[in-house]
């Protein structure tokens, strides 16, 4: 039996911090994220990929809790596999999106996380959805985590469709940028993901080489 002593931070719930983008492009997409895990006041991880593969051109990216968000994609992940083998051919971006969706609608009460799902497929070319709970919902773009806030006028008055790949690339990496000088729980590299229908590219941004902004 607790104490009624305790110490407060005991019952506490711990405060976990990110940004992560994802943005459609005429013939792919390309998603983004800071590097930084954190509890609290602590950094506890500061190069963490956040960008999960769930299938060869199909990608999520993680924020809320790393434990859960993770399970989440290594589930997703593998019943993604059995369901290609099933199908004979690559699953779509779509039921990517909904297999997060279920689980996340399933678990709401035990799990906190956050996935925004972005791939390419020969059906529908690049797509994005946001998951949250029950919803799913298709999007040109989509932001999330505590980053996010930040940066909501930005990529409001930024973003243009049409977009080309090249574009959405700068797009992701300035929105990032700007995030982690302003958000004191997103930092450390970028990663980002770039899908098409020929590639599927990663890369990483170290701190030193990201843009630097008028009062950076």
């Amino acid at each position: 039996m607790l104490e009624e002593n305790e110490p407060e931070w005991l019952s506490e719930e711990v405060k976990t911090g990110t940004t992560i983008l994802a943005i459609e492009f005429a013939d792919g997409v390309v998603l983004g994220s800071d590097s930084r895990v954190s509890a609290g006041a602590s950094v506890v991880n500061r190069v963490m990929n956040k960008l999960s593969p769930l299938h060869d051109k199909i990608y999520c990216a993680l924020s809320g809790s790393a434990a859960d968000a993770q399970t989440i994609a290594e589930v997703v992940n593998y019943q993604l596999d059995v369901h290609s083998m099933e199908i004979g051919e690559d699953p779509q971006v779509r039921s990517a999106a909904n297999l997060v969706r279920n689980i996340s609608y399933k678990y709401k009460e035990e799990l906190s996380a956050h996935l925004i799902v972005a791939g390419w497929d020969r059906r529908e070319g690049g797509q994005v959805f946001a998951t949250l709970n029950g919803l799913l919902t298709r999007q040109p773009f989509a932001i999330g985590g505590s980053g996010s806030s930040y940066v909501y006028g930005f990529v409001d008055a930024e973003y243009r469709r049409g977009m080309s790949k090249e574009e959405c690339q700068k797009f992701v990496v300035n929105t990032l940028s700007l995030a982690m000088n302003r958000d004191g729980s997103s930092g450390g590299v970028a990663y980002l993901v770039t899908i098409d229908e020929h590639n599927t590219e990663e890369k990483v941004i170290l701190g030193n080489d990201l843009p630097t902004f008028y009062d950076q």
